[in-house]
């Protein structure tokens, strides 16, 4: 697998985000980072949600740890590759949302909307989502890892029917106490 530690990450745009991902990828290959663009030229890109797929695969092959996506709203392009199994896609206009997807909800895939975003924010949402893990900057929130966990496999594992069978309510579900928020997290 090509994890962000060692630097590696795989992005995808439909036309509208084309020029957002060009920034973001261009920062990011100036950092070091080695880029697999699965749309790299702008008359050829496909549908959002075609493209949604393409990044979503690798992820959900196991090919990359963490994915970019790109198109006008993030919206379109993160259901699609919600579909593929295994990716835990966000769709951020932030930084500090970027941030708190990968560290809180162990998010692979971040989507950007070239409309809302400039390049810049979008190359520091990167960085953040890139740059760090779960986990990282809350370690002193007693229950953190494992209330987040819990969360993760939950959605990582969740099969429709049987919570439908269940009376609409999580099968064997767990519970994790959340300790207080330590002074001085700001998110």
């Amino acid at each position: 697998m090509r994890t962000a530690k060692d630097k590696h990450v795989v992005v995808g745009a439909d036309f509208a985000g084309f020029p957002l991902k060009e920034a973001v990828k261009n920062h990011l290959l100036e950092r070091g980072w080695t880029v697999e663009d699965l749309t790299p030229v702008l008359e050829e890109t496909p549908m959002y949600q075609r493209a949604g797929f393409l990044v979503g695969a690798r992820i959900a092959e196991r090919e990359f740890e963490k994915g970019l996506l790109f198109c006008g709203t993030g919206m379109g392009i993160h259901v699609a590759a919600s579909k593929c199994p295994h990716v835990h896609a966000a769709v951020c206009e932030s930084v500090p949302a970027a941030l708190r997807c990968t560290t809180a909800n162990n998010c692979n895939v971040l989507a950007m909307g070239a409309f809302y975003i400039a390049p810049r924010l979008g190359m520091a949402m990167a960085d953040a989502f890139l740059d760090h893990s779960f986990g990282e900057g809350y370690e002193d929130w007693q229950g953190f890892d494992d209330y987040h966990s819990i969360g993760y496999e939950e959605c990582e594992h969740f099969d429709y029917e049987a919570y439908k069978a269940n009376g609409f309510a999580v099968v064997d579900a767990q519970e994790a106490p959340l300790g207080a928020e330590p002074c001085g997290l700001a998110f």
